[in-house]
């Protein structure tokens, strides 16, 4: 099932399908490309943060980042 970064609940892991615009050149120096796996660790409440592991790498994205990164979570 694909939904948005920023939708994923705790403990999920997905692969990234898509990144919007000039985003994926951004986010490719932490790590995040298309076809990487990725977890979410935690998510911070009101409008705050999501914290995720990329290739052993813990980081962190803001929401408005994460609203435009495309995941297929796996079941």
């Amino acid at each position: 099932m694909k939904k948005k970064l920023s939708e994923m609940k705790y403990g999920e892991e997905g692969i990234v399908k898509s990144i919007e615009g000039d985003l994926k050149i951004k986010v490719a120096g932490i790590g995040i490309r298309v076809g990487k796996k990725l977890k979410m660790v935690t998510k911070q409440p009101i409008k705050g943060p999501v914290v995720v592991v990329v290739d052993k790498s813990t980081t962190s994205l803001g929401l408005g980042v994460a609203d435009k990164i495309i995941v297929e979570v796996e079941k």
